[in-house]
């Protein structure tokens, strides 16, 4: 008898290769977001990992050129912005 073998690949979204990148700590702009992970909007995409519950902060910095550039990375919330989204949950928000 023949065993037949199969292998099953996992894909990751885009979103799921971005989150993986910020929880290992890599700091990224929004031009390093859509050249890596081919994102076309990469502040919606932001957006989207916000919304699933990560704290993803927005640095300003001026470049080496003198140009300001956003750079996100994440990072533990704060107390008050927690009890802010509790306090927005208790109000129905």
């Amino acid at each position: 008898m023949q065993k037949t073998t199969t292998t099953t690949k996992t894909q990751t979204t885009k979103a799921q290769r971005l989150l993986t990148a910020l929880q290992n700590g890599e700091r990224l702009t929004p031009s390093q977001i859509a050249k890596r992970f081919s994102i076309g909007n990469p502040s919606a995409e932001v957006s989207r990992i916000r919304q699933m519950g990560f704290a993803v902060y927005a640095n300003k910095r001026v470049a080496g050129n003198n140009v300001e550039v956003t750079e996100y990375r994440l990072g533990n919330p704060s107390r008050e912005l927690i009890a802010a989204g509790y306090r927005a949950l208790a109000l129905g928000l």
